[in-house]
């Protein structure tokens, strides 16, 4: 099952959290990130990242064109880079949100985004309800104290399964 971690917004002017606003991010290999980084980069509004990445993808193509290696090795180069961006891109998203001023809320596992928001929801809402309830006042029942004993222990004095001192089994 998928993993998501939970993101909020930082308060607007005197509002408080809005939870239509909150952001799941999927742990996991992301497969627009990995076919279409530059776009997937762009639609999820991650610019510094979008930015390294044509820098880092450039600076090797270079590398490799002045190297003499043209072609497979250039595809091969551009592949891995492909690769890590899918298996990163939710630590990327989460790196870029934290950025903003986003907090963590924690994690949450479902099925699919659907399941993992009923999740969320509905503890975060069970969580606000014990909260909101105030707790019981104290009992005035009967205060209880541990056992006084009186006096030097005895050789009278029975311990164990033994009905009476000194009898036999």
């Amino acid at each position: 099952m998928p993993t998501y971690t939970v993101h909020e917004p930082p308060p607007r002017e005197g509002k408080s959290a809005d939870p239509e606003r909150f952001v799941f991010v999927r742990d996991g290999f992301h497969f627009w990130a990995f076919v279409l980084a530059p776009l997937w980069l762009l639609y999820r509004r991650l610019w510094l990242v979008f930015v390294a990445y044509v820098i880092v993808n450039g600076l090797i193509d270079w590398l490799l064109t002045l190297a003499g290696l043209k072609g497979a090795a250039q595809f091969a180069a551009s592949a891995v880079i492909a690769l890590l961006l899918g298996l990163e891109a939710g630590a990327l998203r989460r790196w870029t949100l934290e950025r903003r001023g986003w907090k963590t809320l924690g994690f949450v596992v479902g099925d699919d985004l659907e399941g993992a928001e009923r999740r969320f929801f509905g503890e975060w809402t069970r969580k606000a309800n014990v909260e909101a309830v105030p707790p019981p006042p104290p009992s005035a029942g009967p205060q209880y104290t541990a056992p006084v004993r009186r006096g030097a222990p005895s050789g009278g004095d029975v311990i164990g399964l033994f009905p009476e001192p000194g009898g036999t089994s």
